[in-house]
């Protein structure tokens, strides 16, 4: 229970730290511009990421499952900051982002149905790296630019949301090293 708790106020530290980051530029420059409920939100977002790891990778003795569950976390939760502080298609201000919370759903769906079990947890990572590449093709069909704006450009929304489907794909790869492990 005292390891725990160290952990868990580790933890609150960490958070401390990071929200501190926003916080010290706020100090030097106009780019940042934070309101109480920004720091609110990415708080309790953080704070509900790290009680979340806490509970199911204490679930696990198994690196590989601890690293592929970390790695998913970390893919969804830098979705979630991109998306909501500056968007990936245009700004955050589109309508056109909310297509990637299908992404959200399908993850927590796949998590609940397989029970965060190794096998299931690579399927739904798999599956949720293949949706995070199909969100910019179904928005390019129904909101093609200039109706919409695609900053930073077409293809640049590929590499980005590339991006978060890699960090998706290896989690899912992981998920299912630590099944044959």
């Amino acid at each position: 229970m005292l390891v725990q708790r160290k952990r868990i106020l580790r933890m609150l530290a960490g958070i401390g730290g990071l929200l501190l980051i926003p916080l010290i530029a706020m100090q030097f420059t106009e780019e940042v511009n934070w309101q109480v409920g920004d720091f609110l939100i990415m708080g309790t977002v953080l704070l509900g990421l790290g009680l979340l790891y806490e509970f199911i990778a204490r679930r696990s003795e198994k690196p590989v499952y601890k690293a592929a569950f970390a790695l998913g976390l970390l893919g969804a939760f830098l979705l979630f900051w991109v998306n909501g502080a500056v968007g990936i298609i245009g700004n955050e201000g589109q309508d056109v982002n909310l297509l990637f919370g299908v992404v959200y759903v399908v993850g927590l769906i796949g998590a609940l149905i397989s029970r965060f079990k190794a096998k299931g947890m690579s399927i739904t990572l798999f599956v949720a790296a293949a949706l995070q590449m199909l969100v910019p093709i179904v928005a390019y069909f129904l909101w093609s630019p200039p109706e919409t704006s695609w900053s930073p450009g077409v293809l640049g929304v590929f590499i980005i949301s590339g991006f978060f489907a890699t960090l998706f794909f290896i989690s899912g790869f992981l998920f299912r090293q630590s099944v044959q492990d």
